[in-house]
């Protein structure tokens, strides 16, 4: 079976697409750097570097399934207060439904923030475009941390399946085991700074982090998540966002969490290539699907339909 990536970024749909079978024949993506990324690790695909609305879809490899991730920034707090660009963000949610419209595939899968339902006036609208098109639609809320991802990371998922009299509701599988951020952190690696050379903020979480959990624990450097109290190491991490944000502590000492652990707590496997500099390519990993989490959705979604 084949499939289109819209969205694509740095593969996290595509790499779970191939874990279940699924050969991804396109993928649309604007920003060079993710295009370069996408392609390092399928090389197999057709990419297009460019706006996917203004991209004619009917020119592409027709799918069986059609996967995408618009863009989050207009829905999610972490964006800060509303600007006028987050309208244009918003707007990529169209796109799936004149692929939709054009191509027809026999299965969507749409990824994105909660918020995208909870919060953008439109969605109402955007959903009825599905169903207008003989789409059931499935809305699913579900957690990575659920499906083997070391990351606590909540997502809608939304499945339409053309035709059906219903769209299958996605469930976390039993198996799945919880997997914890000290499986991931390497103590040993990594450039490590005072707690006592950084600013007041910081030494004040890493103080109540200490009080609640001991010398090792993670922590915001910047940001809400998690509070002024710092993260237990035996959970999952929090979500990882497009900027470096989350920092370990070991004693009195501490760093960033670094890109290959970011890589690790997306369900990306060690080998995987990241393009661009530093700060790119934490910008990729927060922006993608976990490929765990993309696979297992897939898998139930395919049995389903």
């Amino acid at each position: 079976m084949r499939a289109v990536d819209y969205f694509s970024g740095a593969g996290g749909w595509s790499t779970g697409a191939r874990l279940v079978g699924l050969r991804v024949s396109d993928a649309v993506n604007h920003w060079k750097r993710s295009v370069e990324t996408h392609r390092a690790n399928h090389p197999e695909t057709t990419h297009h570097c460019q706006d996917a609305g203004l991209l004619d879809p009917r020119k592409l490899a027709r799918p069986d399934v059609f996967l995408a991730s618009p863009e989050c920034l207009g829905h999610t707090p972490a964006r800060g207060k509303e600007q006028p660009h987050h309208d244009d963000s918003r707007s990529t949610a169209w796109c799936v439904t004149r692929f939709a419209e054009l191509v027809r595939p026999r299965l969507l899968l749409v990824e994105n923030v909660k918020e995208f339902r909870s919060k953008w006036v439109l969605y109402p609208q955007w959903k009825a475009c599905l169903e207008a098109l003989g789409y059931a639609v499935s809305e699913n809320l579900l957690d990575a941390a659920d499906f083997g991802v070391a990351q606590e990371r909540v997502r809608l998922i939304v499945v339409g399946v053309r035709g059906a009299r219903r769209a299958p509701v996605l469930r976390p599988p039993r198996s799945a085991l919880r997997l914890r951020a000290i499986d991931v952190i390497d103590f040993s690696a990594g450039r490590w700074s005072p707690v006592a050379a950084h600013v007041e903020k910081t030494r004040a979480r890493a103080a109540a982090g200490r009080a609640r959990f001991g010398d090792r624990f993670l922590m915001p450097y910047y940001g809400k998540g998690s509070g002024t109290t710092g993260r237990d190491l035996e959970r999952p991490i929090g979500t990882l966002t497009t900027r470096a944000r989350w920092a370990v502590v070991d004693g009195d000492m501490m760093r960033m969490v670094s890109v290959d652990e970011c890589r690790a707590f997306m369900g990306f496997p060690p080998g995987y290539i990241l393009t661009g500099d530093v700060k790119e390519q934490h910008h990729q990993l927060g922006n993608a699907v976990c490929p765990p989490f993309a696979a297992e959705v897939l898998r139930q979604a395919l049995e389903a339909a």
